[in-house]
């Protein structure tokens, strides 16, 4: 199943490590999945709206399967596993360990500092160049604006196609400040530690079980057609991908220093989840069980690699390629790549500079990244950077900062 992908907006901070942990920070590591994954964004998006279908049906850029599936590779599942495992590490260290987490309206005001701005600027300028004639299609502006597009099968992919899954972002954002502090109650009404990680761990399997549940019955037991975007696309299908998220934020602070990985436990971990998603994008196709549930599936090698990439004694290779100063550079503008690549595509198709079949997908390629990264760097600079400087006027407790001493008074 085809599928834009998206990413959790702005720099990650630094990751606070559990008590005991080594001092290095996970952040730069992070960076780089973002910039390896914005990239492979960029060429999924190439494939799949300019090359796979010609006159004559279905038909792949590339001869060789082996290469087009890792040229189709789909990443769109590292982001939400990546984004809910952020942002619940804190509700995890509450719960299991009794630390203090900051108050929702504060999480909620930081979330919307990192992704209206630069979100809502991109939907009117788009709407605006597509619609020069009012009232336009009032409607797909006013669900893009309300992140409710998701829900709509006709205009999902409207405006901004990868946005879709921004929209199961935000509604994550509202799951987490409901379920993460009923949670951090609950656990701690029980003394065993043992007990309050069940608890949690649990939580996050059934989370992760209804959408295998849901996809499992439109599929087999309704047959709804895989194009039935909001059917496979909404929340109800996808949030197996934040779920999985969170079980890997609870996993990390449940086994604590002691359980980090060795390199040579790690590599072969990390190896073996790639491995898995390599052989996802391969051997999917739309007959079989694999293509059925491939986000479910995809969710949790992810977790699998990230475990592998951040959990460790010390840094492996792995870690080193992720943290190249080029990837890491990539991850810092992955927000802006999100939101500004399709745009941008369709400009250069629309002029002609494009150029088309087989032999014209890899010089598209880096065609649509040269024009892409650029606009993304100046979005990032310009209306990212700025925008952000706004989320410290508050302090982690929600009050205003003070940016001035207090004069005694006299």
């Amino acid at each position: 199943m085809t599928a834009t992908a998206t990413l959790t907006p702005g720099p990650v901070p630094a990751l606070e490590p559990p008590e005991g942990a080594p001092a290095r920070s996970r952040a730069r590591d992070i960076d780089g999945f973002r910039g390896f994954a914005a990239l492979s964004t960029v060429v999924f998006h190439v494939w799949q709206q300019y090359f796979r279908y010609d006159a004559h049906g279905s038909h792949p850029p590339v001869d060789n399967p082996f290469v087009g599936a890792a040229f189709s590779f789909e990443v769109i599942d590292l982001f939400f596993v990546l984004s809910a495992y952020l942002l619940t590490l804190s509700y995890a260290r509450a719960a299991l360990d009794g630390r203090s987490v900051r108050p929702a309206k504060v999480f909620l005001f930081r979330r919307a500092i990192r992704i209206l701005p630069l979100y809502l600027l991109a939907v009117l300028v788009v709407w605006a160049s597509r619609n020069p004639t009012l009232p336009g299609n009032w409607r797909d502006l006013v669900e893009h604006l309300t992140f409710t597009h998701v829900f709509d099968g006709r205009r999902i992919f409207y405006t901004l196609g990868p946005t879709w899954s921004l929209s199961l972002e935000v509604m994550f954002y509202v799951v987490l400040v409901a379920l993460g502090p009923l949670a951090v109650r609950a656990c701690r009404t029980l003394r065993r530690r043992g007990s309050r990680v069940a608890l949690c761990a649990g939580g996050c399997v059934l989370l992760y079980a209804a959408p295998l549940a849901w996809i499992a019955v439109a599929h087999y037991v309704v047959g709804v057609p895989y194009t039935d975007w909001a059917v496979y696309f909404g929340p109800q299908a996808r949030f197996g991908g934040f779920a999985a998220g969170m079980g890997l934020a609870v996993l990390t602070v449940a086994l604590g220093p002691r359980g980090r990985l060795a390199p040579r436990a790690a590599l072969p971990l990390c190896a073996l989840a790639l491995a898995g998603l390599y052989g996802l994008s391969l051997f999917s196709a739309p007959e079989n069980a694999a293509f059925t549930f491939y986000h479910p599936l995809a969710s949790v090698l992810w977790i699998v690699l990230l475990f592998g990439t951040l959990h460790i004694r010390r840094p492996t290779f792995w870690n080193r390629l992720l943290t190249a100063r080029w990837a890491a550079a990539a991850g810092l503008i992955s927000y802006s790549l999100f939101i500004w690549h399709e745009p941008v595509m369709l400009v250069l198709h629309d002029a002609g500079l494009l150029p088309t079949g087989r032999s014209g997908f890899l010089p598209a390629i880096v065609i649509v990244l040269l024009a892409a990264v650029p606009v993304a760097a100046a979005s990032y600079w310009l209306i990212e950077y700025p925008a952000s400087l706004l989320g410290r006027l508050k302090d982690g407790s929600g009050r205003p900062r003070e940016f001035y001493p207090r004069t005694a008074a006299r």
